[in-house]
């Protein structure tokens, strides 16, 4: 078994970095040249001649070619964050990138495209470990071949820097010119990390020690920001896709946070003594996008425009995504949170549309109550002919059954699932020292698959009130809790970590989404709504207004850039137009003369007058830019699709013919149509692009 290593240091010359392990003097140095930034392995842990600096590193993260250079990304800091069942795991505190080439020259683009990789991706939460897999459920975990490398094992969703260490997995798996064929000296270089939640709290339940976990994993496939990520891709790649795994670790022997010191081996980062058995148990559930085509559009309205594609469209898609979650999970419960009426009410019909199409003679079933015509909505197949009828929809009127802070009313949906759950089971393993692995004792059979709009701040909610159901059970089992009781009775302090360890994860997952924290964790923290939580929500609501509009397009470029989705080398793009504003200049100067009318109005109110001066002019002056602040903002609310900021390196094709549509309205305009049409910088920049691209062909 090939494991990453855990200390490397890296030797920077002229002509090369070169990486070895001090703690394996004996293996094969790796060498990325410059300035070509080919891989290649040294016989011996060589070292360059003429060395400017050795830096110690925790691990080299992937190396990704951007317009102009080619880059190797380094983990300099790492933060332990616990052991988990004696493995150490670490959270990454800081990167750096090291080019290739020396620039003499500055290149705004290049420039560009590293500040969006530092500050959206390097920032956030990615956590890794030397010695046990994080991209994988524990339950897969114990079906895994453990004598192959540690990146081979990770689930490929979760794998999050796959695609940056593409150079190094392609040079293991073939080689190069001057060493072909299979490189396994490389796998202790290649450091597979999740991006997500990551929390590791040593508690007591009832005086009996164990280890309560929450690993969320982001997949890396069609990732990305709220308003510009919706639904699934043709590959069957749900957007927002998350899976949560609540673990509690029995007789865990390494608990603390003991360095070297207290390893008996450094290599495999375990650490511990043997005494009784560890058990492992772990509950996995997953949530993700409805998996339809469907976008929400913004322009600047609060409720953004949504569209929904034909449901046949889809149906390809929506194969290919269930295909994989039954291979994975076994039978998906796929529960439905969204409004049945209003807005949302297209994309409730549009799912179960989709269901009904997916699975044979489905029978649906309509509750409801005194609150709501259709409090739950169930969709079964009437029989077992095909791999789709492992479907199983239950939609659930959350916030009518809630409303007016009656949250307790969500626990009738675990109510609804209940015999689901039974028949559901969980995990359980016992670690095997003598392998290395854990024997599974139980298996998860089935999972929940939640969704609202965002599949944030309600799926939230209800994932928590399921692992909160499923650990009960758990305890019961183990014999901690009496048939009837709950932990959150017997054990407040517990019951504290609980809530708190799942509002921290519904803040990670709706950061990394929305750009916020998740709305409704005073439900998650304290169990009631309050009106505190309210107010929170709204601030909130305000926030992710104002990010999904205005600030979101970098960060969804950002996305893109880091997973691979857009390929800077492989883009036929003229100099330095990437990120340029295309605008008329006309538009883009209105915000800034509606900042200007506010200001002159603001110093015709507050501006003290001389002694004897006529009043009516410093009111023509005010009343004259309160007339121009006016039609600046009813332009600009009424043409919001040319003032938001919409993602550079993949446009998106509604946001697109959007544009193009408010432009033409802009162009009817009496008063900015004459000067719109007679410069249209857009139109000019694309002819030019186009001439570069035939320019570069011809030569």
């Amino acid at each position: 078994m090939s494991l990453p290593y855990r200390d490397i240091n890296v030797h920077v010359a002229a002509d090369s970095y070169t990486f070895t392990s001090p703690s394996s003097p004996n293996a094969p140095a790796l060498i990325v040249d410059r300035p070509t930034g080919d891989v290649r392995l040294s016989e011996t842990a060589h070292l360059p001649t003429r060395v400017s600096r050795v830096s110690s590193i925790a691990g080299i993260l992937g190396l990704i070619r951007l317009r102009l250079d080619k880059y190797v990304i380094i983990i300099t800091k790492s933060q332990p964050v616990g052991r988990l069942k004696g493995h150490m795991v670490y959270k990454v505190v800081s990167t750096d990138f090291l080019p290739m080439r020396e620039r003499q020259i500055r290149d705004p683009d290049e420039d560009q495209f590293l500040s969006l990789l530092k500050t959206y991706i390097m920032k956030g939460p990615m956590y890794f470990s030397y010695s046990i897999d994080l991209t994988n459920s524990f339950q897969r975990q114990a079906s895994a071949d453990l004598s192959s490398p540690l990146w081979m094992r990770a689930d490929d969703r979760f794998f999050w820097n796959r695609y940056v260490q593409s150079d190094l997995i392609n040079f293991r798996r073939q080689g190069n010119r001057s060493q072909p064929g299979s490189q396994p000296a490389v796998d202790p270089y290649i450091l597979p990390l999740i991006w997500g939640t990551l929390e590791i709290r040593p508690t007591t339940l009832r005086n009996t020690p164990l280890t309560l976990v929450l690993i969320t994993r982001k997949a890396r496939h069609r990732a990305g920001t709220r308003y510009f990520t919706r639904g699934i891709d043709e590959e069957g790649h749900a957007a927002n896709y998350n899976e949560t795994e609540q673990i509690v670790v029995l007789n865990d022997t390494g608990r603390g946070l003991g360095g070297f010191a207290g390893s008996s081996d450094m290599q495999s980062g375990k650490y511990g003594s043997e005494g009784a058995e560890t058990q492992v148990l772990s509950y996995v559930q997953t949530r993700g996008s409805v998996p339809v085509y469907w976008a929400e559009i913004n322009a600047l309205k609060y409720t953004p425009k949504l569209q929904v594609r034909g449901i046949e469209t889809a149906l390809s898609a929506a194969k290919k995504h269930f295909d994989e979650q039954i291979r994975i999970y076994g039978d998906n419960y796929l529960v439905n949170l969204v409004n049945q009426t209003g807005r949302e009410k297209r994309i409730k019909d549009a799912y179960e549309q989709m269901v009904q199409m997916l699975v044979s003679s489905p029978s649906e079933n309509v509750k409801a109550d005194a609150i709501t015509d259709e409090k739950f909505h169930v969709i079964e197949p009437s029989s077992s002919k095909q791999e789709y009828d492992r479907l199983h929809y239950v939609y659930f009127d959350f916030h009518h059954e809630t409303k007016g802070l009656q949250m307790h009313r969500a626990m009738l949906l675990v109510e609804q699932l209940q015999d689901a759950l039974i028949k559901q089971q969980y995990f359980r393993g016992v670690d095997m020292p003598a392998n290395g692995g854990l024997e599974a004792r139980n298996y998860q059979t089935s999972v929940v698959r939640t969704n609202c709009m965002d599949s944030l701040d309600r799926t939230n909610v209800v994932q928590s009130m399921l692992a909160r159901w499923t650990l009960d059970r758990m305890f019961v089992d183990l014999g901690l809790l009496q048939r009837g009781e709950t932990f959150a009775a017997v054990d407040p302090a517990f019951e504290f970590l609980f809530r708190n360890l799942w509002a921290d994860n519904a803040d990670t997952v709706s950061n990394s989404y929305a750009g916020t924290g998740a709305m409704k964790t005073d439900l998650t923290r304290l169990g009631k709504r309050t009106k505190a939580g309210t107010f929170g929500d709204g601030k909130v609501a305000v926030m992710r207004y104002y990010l999904n509009n205005f600030r979101d397009g970098p960060r969804q470029d950002a996305f893109d850039l880091f997973l691979g989705a857009y390929e800077p080398a492989a883009a036929n793009i003229g100099s330095s137009l990437i990120f340029a504003d295309r605008r008329p200049i006309l538009i883009q100067s209105i915000p800034y003369i509606l900042a200007f009318s506010i200001f002159f109005v603001l110093v015709g109110l507050f501006t003290k007058r001389v002694p004897g001066s006529t009043v009516w002019t410093i009111r023509l002056f005010v009343l004259f830019w309160l007339l121009v602040g006016g039609w600046c903002f009813n332009f600009i609310i009424n043409n919001g699709m040319l003032y938001v900021n919409w993602p550079k390196l993949n446009p998106r094709p509604w946001a697109i013919e959007g544009y193009q549509d408010a432009i033409s309205n802009v162009r009817k305009d009496a008063l900015l149509g004459p000067f719109v049409a007679r410069h249209e910088r857009g139109l000019s920049t694309a002819r030019y692009l186009n001439a570069e691209e035939g320019k570069k062909r011809i030569e």
